[in-house]
């Protein structure tokens, strides 16, 4: 066989990951915080790029769309508040009219008044003083605000209390009780390890070695550090801040000792155990144990240590006058950006370098492409939030016992996707519905088989059911993973022991050897106090 060289013409199809492309694709899975950082930074970078506000012109604002769904199709740009623009506050026509109106020399508009303008647009003496008196500077302390005034008109609202962490209060007792340079500076680094519910990692080895201290050093100062406010605070575990605040208490002898480092005992509700190592009666380990609860076990929890950040939905549920729903977009949530044409028209006519163009058609493409992008998202996220809620309308009408299994491809199939696309859109997104906010990865769940060969059922709704089943058990009769599986059979759903055991520990529900002791515990104090309660009532006046 010869070896030749020959020319050929191909014709083929491939997918180039352009960075417009890839960055489309981030701004998928952005959630609305995400995002409106992203916006921000891009209104800083491109010149081009404006933010629609209220007066934003109707040529750009025709561009803008409200995007809302009835039938499970996206609507088109209507009036009013969208997600993309505001509404412009035109003038009347009256009122343009006058303002352009030339109204003349100050002699033809006292002659059309017919008198002088200082008698027309006079100003009193008393007025006039109290005019230049608000505009001129404050020169005192307390004209700026900032301090008291004797006025009756005090505001207390420009006084604004800053919140206090725990970090700057754990701060303030170290910088009075110590004085030596190093033990403040080993003492302000474990109080940087403190997390907000006020305890310490297990080990504090390697904060020695970083600081180039002794182990003991580090010992002496945080003996110190678990003697501050709160009671409990640098504790290294449950056990050692609860002795912190027994022995605040001066309540820490050998008996609660014994208590306090055997808490998985008193977790398990092996009261038997407990007595046995306090060696006390059943009288005095009901008050130690009542003691203990009294206690805080998250001394730092008191504290502003770390703001929350309120959930926004990005799509809204509601019911709709046919029976349906109605899915729309929170148009608080979409960024207003807009194109400025007029301004690269302007600049394209006065550039004359090169670079310079190119910088500002690249600049133009940049803005074209984020405004197209943001489209195309928000028109992504409404056609997946209609297909969730049409697949799970049982959970929208009768509750979270009806939600169907669902996948990312029944998803994608329907609106014609990629699962991928479908899976970057539903992570950190959220859902507002007449039964709560869900994130949109909620409607997702496995399928578990039916036991009579019908339709398969949900894993949150079986969860939901295993759940119910659990709280409505009595205290005599409680329900084993083997007798949960067969009463779920006996309801149309198969499942193995290990699944319902996992769906158990997911809820953080305890074992049935443990619910048992749980529940006789509790009706053991009802009935001790019930028996307690009439004893005082029977006896004589």
């Amino acid at each position: 066989m010869a070896l030749t060289q020959r020319l050929e013409f191909r014709q083929s199809q491939s997918l180039v990951m352009t960075p417009q492309l890839m960055q489309a694709i981030k701004l998928l899975q952005l959630s609305n915080l995400d995002l409106t950082t992203f916006v921000e930074e891009e209104l800083e970078r491109n010149p081009l790029l404006e933010r629609a506000s209220d007066e934003a012109p109707v040529e750009a604002q025709a561009e803008a769309g409200q995007f809302s769904d009835h039938d499970g199709e996206d609507s088109g740009s209507q009036g009013g508040d969208d997600g993309f623009s505001g509404t412009a506050d035109a003038f009347e026509p009256g009122q343009e009219e006058w303002m352009s109106k030339d109204l003349g020399t100050r002699a033809e508009i006292e002659q059309t008044l017919d008198t002088g303008l200082d008698n027309v647009f006079s100003e009193e003496p008393a007025e006039a003083a109290a005019r230049n008196a608000q505009d001129a500077a404050p020169t005192t302390y307390t004209e700026w605000g900032g301090g008291a005034s004797g006025d009756e008109d005090y505001n207390l609202e420009a006084f604004v209390a800053a919140e206090t962490t725990l970090s700057d209060h754990l701060a303030e007792q170290l910088s009075v009780a110590f004085t030596a340079p190093a033990q403040r500076m080993i003492g302000q680094y474990l109080i940087d390890l403190v997390d907000e519910a006020g305890y310490l990692p297990p080990d504090l080895g390697q904060a020695a070695e970083r600081l180039g201290a002794s182990q003991k050093d580090v010992e002496d100062v945080l003996a110190v550090l678990q003697k501050f406010d709160p009671p409990g605070v640098c504790a290294r575990n449950l056990s050692e801040c609860l002795a912190i605040q027994l022995r605040e208490l001066d309540r820490y002898d050998p008996a609660m000792q014994a208590l306090v480092e055997h808490l998985d005992l008193l977790a398990k509700r092996d009261i038997a155990s407990l007595r046995k190592l306090c060696g006390v009666d059943d009288e005095d380990i009901a008050d130690m144990i009542g003691e203990i609860r009294r206690l805080n076990p998250k001394p730092g929890m008191k504290f502003g240590s770390a703001r929350l950040q309120t959930m926004v939905p990005d799509v809204y549920v509601r019911p709709g006058p046919d029976g349906g729903w109605h899915v729309e977009l929170n148009s608080d949530t979409l960024p207003r950006v807009l194109v400025n044409q007029t301004y690269y028209s302007e600049l394209s006519k006065k550039i004359g370098k090169d670079g310079d163009k190119s910088y500002f058609t690249d600049a133009l493409q940049n803005a074209t492409w984020l405004v197209r992008a943001l489209d195309q998202r928000a028109r992504t996220i409404l056609k997946v939030a209609t297909e969730i809620v049409r697949q799970q309308d049982g959970f929208f009408t009768h509750g979270v016992a009806h939600l169907r299994p669902l996948n990312l491809k029944a998803v994608a199939d329907a609106i014609q996707m990629h699962e991928s696309t479908v899976s970057r859109v539903t992570a950190n997104k959220y859902m507002a519905t007449n039964r709560g906010t869900f994130e949109l990865k909620y409607f997702f769940t496995a399928s578990i088989a039916s036991a009579d060969g019908g339709e398969a059922h949900s894993a949150e709704a079986v969860r939901h059911h295993i759940k119910q089943l659990i709280d409505s058990e009595e205290p005599s009769a409680i329900l084993s993973d083997d007798t949960i599986v067969e009463r779920l059979r006996a309801s149309g759903i198969d499942i193995a022991r290990r699944t319902v055991a996992k769906y158990r520990e997911a809820m953080r529900i305890p074992s049935s050897v443990q619910r048992r002791r749980d529940k006789q515990s509790a009706l053991g104090n009802v009935l001790s106090t019930a028996m307690s309660d009439r004893s005082r009532n029977t006896e004589p006046a």
